[in-house]
């Protein structure tokens, strides 16, 4: 599974490479510090997950989320911040994240969140190799 980081404090994204590219079936194709140039990084890297702040230089990673959820077939969407207040919850699951987690309290949920994903793709493309 493909994954791109997006935050934009370099320690959280190297916390985050370092963690997550343990984790078996995965592969970091990319990172972003500003959310302008977070659908540029899709386009390209083309990833299967996208980790992502809300507050981030270049813009809103809302207003990413948003945009990236509007593609055809957009990347599964995890909301990571220091910002967990109800409303900006509500407006990230209602614009299409698949989770939203609070960096203070939630890392080792959202690395649980991102093996079982990673274990899901898999059986997902061994599958369909089987058809």
């Amino acid at each position: 599974m493909r994954v791109l980081i997006a935050d934009d404090s370099e320690v959280l994204r190297e916390r985050l490479i370092e963690n997550v590219s343990e984790i078996e079936n995965i592969e970091i194709v990319g990172q972003e510090g500003n959310a302008k140039r977070i659908n540029d990084s899709v386009e390209r890297l083309k990833p299967d997950l996208v980790i992502m702040d809300i507050k981030m230089p270049g813009g809103s990673g809302i207003q990413a989320l948003e945009s990236l959820k509007k593609r055809e077939n957009p990347p599964m969407i995890i909301m990571f911040t220091n910002f967990p207040y109800l409303q900006y919850r509500k407006k990230c699951m209602d614009l299409g994240a698949d989770y939203f987690f609070y960096k203070s309290t939630e890392f080792e949920k959202l690395l649980e969140i991102i093996k079982n994903t990673a274990l899901a793709h898999i059986q997902k493309i061994r599958k369909k190799e089987y058809l």
